[in-house]
């Protein structure tokens, strides 16, 4: 998994031609760090795809984080053309939830 920074962000996931999933996370939230592993197998499987997987540190880019409406973590979101076309945010980040979504756009 692409790992973003506020600096790369436009470029790999607004820019991007492609379909990108981004996993918003950050150091002080527990439930974002069990689900990683499980996320980062999920890279793992779908990585043939169509889509480009990243995950973005909201620590290190707050105001990012606030302009993409990133409002409670974990936020596991789909981008197309530098649109967000789904988004999974807290109680709804299972790895079931987040397979589904990944699914409909591979």
């Amino acid at each position: 998994m692409l790992e973003l920074t506020k600096d790369t962000f436009e470029e790999e996931v607004l820019k991007a031609d492609s379909y990108v999933f981004v996993d918003f996370w950050s150091q002080g939230c527990e439930p974002c760090k069990a689900l990683m592993p499980d996320v980062h197998k999920l890279a793992d499987k779908y990585a043939d795809g169509k889509i480009k997987f990243c995950t973005m540190d909201t620590t290190k880019a707050r105001r990012l984080a606030i302009k993409q409406k990133v409002l409670g973590l974990p936020t596991m979101t789909i981008y197309k053309d530098g649109e967000k076309v789904e988004e999974l945010t807290k109680d709804d980040c299972t790895l079931p939830n987040i397979e589904e979504m990944i699914k409909k756009y591979y």
